[in-house]
């Protein structure tokens, strides 16, 4: 899931709380192009306010009408927009495709709080609705898996946001905090070198005091954070990455040259390293863009770990 799906159930509660109706709507299938992916969410307050997102714009309207004309479902109801070439081109379905819905009222909200509760502790949730009840029921769950429903059951499955942690706090770290908050990142920057965290923006990343090493054993990196070492002082970067590669971290990565990363690795293999921890060491850092500027290295380290974060393959330097 993405986080900003995360923002859309904290909406939604806190509408519910403050006594308004709210409609949540799920996309459980597509088919064809759709705009978005199963699993995506959005929520309708009774006056029409929305939070999420399920199209470019056109189905959210259709939704919203529905809401204002109190049109609030009872149990969970399906929709599904797209079945005819007329229908796909009213709502603005690229290439035919078809989106199938679920909406539902926002009943009781307890189950709101665990997701929110269970992925503010940087853990998985799975929420199962019962489509004849409209009863949920969440339970926490190890590993994550795809949306899944049929006429009975709704099975989605809630992460963490996605973290991304920086050691050191430079022109390449300020530019690469810029761009992964706008990629809906939560970013951490850790450097105790005071004329480099003294003027740090704690707009664009949290500044976490103390020394690398000690900050991402206390984050305790797990499948939703990424590392990237940037200071390029061995007595910072190193133990910090000697953490973090025996971490759960699902991207480690670090600034340098070809011939620096090489260094850097014999001299990590004197300490307690596996060879397989040290395998999963980005380095150089990024994709091999041709980057020379500090704005293109920082889009060459954000499109590794997009791409890392996703599954995809990547393209080594």
């Amino acid at each position: 899931m993405q986080s900003q799906d995360l923002d859309v159930l904290s909406t939604a509660l806190a509408w519910q709380q403050q006594g308004h109706r709210v409609v949540l709507h799920t996309i459980i299938q597509t088919f064809g192009s759709a705009p978005r992916p199963p699993g995506s969410l959005v929520a309708i307050r009774g006056d029409g306010q929305v939070e999420g997102s399920v199209s470019g714009g056109c189905i959210e309207d259709d939704l919203i009408d529905r809401v204002r004309n109190s049109d609030i479902p009872v149990l969970p109801q399906l929709l599904t927009y797209g079945i005819s070439a007329e229908e796909a081109n009213r709502f603005q379905l690229p290439c035919g495709g078809t989106i199938r819905i679920i909406r539902e009222r926002i009943k009781d909200p307890s189950w709101l709080e665990h997701i929110l509760s269970h992925t503010a502790n940087h853990q998985l949730a799975q929420r199962r609705l019962d489509l004849t009840t409209g009863i949920t029921h969440v339970i926490p769950v190890e590993k994550s898996s795809p949306l899944t429903s049929d006429e009975h059951i709704l099975v989605q499955t809630f992460g963490p946001k996605w973290r991304l942690l920086l050691i050191g706090a430079g022109q390449i770290s300020k530019l690469t905090a810029e761009m992964a908050r706008a990629l809906d990142f939560d970013v951490l920057v850790c450097d105790p070198r005071k004329d480099y965290s003294g003027n740090w923006d704690s707009s664009v990343g949290r500044l976490v005091p103390g020394m690398p090493d000690d900050v991402v054993e206390s984050l305790a990196p797990d499948a939703h954070m990424a590392i990237v070492a940037l200071t390029h002082d061995p007595k910072l970067d190193d133990m910090a990455l000697l953490t973090a590669l025996k971490s759960n971290a699902f991207y480690v990565g670090a600034l340098g040259s070809k011939a620096t990363t090489t260094k850097r690795k014999n001299r990590l293999l004197d300490f307690d390293i596996t060879q397989d921890e040290l395998d999963r060491l980005h380095g150089p850092v990024g994709l091999d863009l041709g980057s020379r500027s500090p704005a293109e290295i920082a889009v060459s380290i954000l499109a590794e770990i997009i791409a890392t974060k996703n599954g995809h393959p990547r393209v080594r330097r």
